[in-house]
């Protein structure tokens, strides 16, 4: 083999290997909603290496693609949890993108904004108007990504599954700049021991107070409870509680999947009996592999010819 020829080759690893995890800005121009002010994220490593991410004002999108051989077309797009206060981007976000790129589905973690009066104008906004962007990115560069545009979902975790939630439940109304009215309606929505709605029976209080203040109107509630923007055209979901979470109620997935049962719009619900709060993808109470499931779940939506 001359040395061109190598190198081309050894090029062409390094490129196929960036592209397969690198992380890009989410906007290509001024945030939207956003306050000049200096950036302030934080990174840090709690117990067990948890990559912990907080205050972030700049978002972005990292990128997971599995070889084009082993593409599946699918892709889903993942929202790490943490109360709308930080970001578990490591165990919620990073290493279930891994996951499914093992299984050919693409991945693409979102750093979303930190809900925050000093760097956005309407904080109650900021994450949708960012999981809207990460649809209309991955969704207008689906065919450079070895992506079919209508097999594309979002998924969250916690406060990430409230974000996945209202993503699924308010793609009617553009939050963001969209010209080419791309289609903002995820195909699919992946909820693992979400918060669904802001009901005082059964809300998350952490998260309702970061993103919606200390005194949120009646309708930012009902805004923002998702189980009553559930519509007709609102995505399939599957997702997964633990019945001991005294965290997030598992109530909050049940009353979500009840709202789509009664538009008969397809949904799967896993209960673990126990596991908590924040077990990611192993809840080390049970043999169960939800993650599996999952990925089983998704491929079964576009059964193969």
């Amino acid at each position: 083999m001359t040395a061109h020829c190598l190198f081309f080759l050894l090029t062409m690893f390094s490129f196929k290997s960036m592209l397969a995890q690198t992380m890009i800005p989410l906007y290509h121009g001024p945030i939207p909603n956003s306050r000049q002010t200096i950036d302030e994220e934080n990174v840090r490593y709690e117990a067990d290496s948890i990559e912990i991410v907080s205050k972030v004002s700049r978002p972005g999108l990292t990128i997971f693609l599995p070889e084009a051989a082993n593409a599946t077309g699918e892709a889903v797009i993942i929202c790490p949890g943490g109360g709308y206060i930080n970001l578990a981007v490591g165990y919620e976000g990073e290493d279930v993108a891994r996951r499914f790129v093992e299984s050919g589905i693409a991945a693409f973690v979102l750093k979303y904004r930190i809900p925050d009066d000093r760097t956005m104008v309407d904080k109650a906004f900021g994450p949708l108007q960012d999981a809207q962007q990460a649809i209309l990115v991955v969704r207008s560069r689906a065919k450079e990504w070895g992506i079919n545009e209508h097999r594309i979902g979002i998924m969250g975790f916690s406060a990430g599954g409230h974000l996945a939630a209202t993503a699924g439940t308010h793609f009617n109304k553009n939050y963001i700049e969209n010209p080419d009215h791309i289609s903002l309606r995820p195909d699919f929505l992946v909820l693992i021991y979400p918060v669904i709605s802001f009901d005082s029976t059964i809300a998350h209080r952490g998260s309702e107070l970061n993103l919606l203040g200390l005194n949120p109107s009646a309708k930012q509630i009902k805004e923002f409870s998702n189980e009553k923007q559930v519509t007709i055209l609102t995505p399939p979901a599957f997702l997964v509680h633990a019945r001991d979470d005294n965290t997030v109620p598992y109530a909050n997935s049940l009353v979500f999947a009840d709202a789509l049962k009664k538009l008969h719009i397809p949904v799967e619900v896993y209960l673990f009996d126990k596991g908590g709060h924040g077990f990611g993808m192993n809840n080390k109470t049970s043999k169960d592999n939800w993650m599996k499931i999952c990925i089983r779940w998704i491929k079964g939506l576009y059964p193969t010819d």
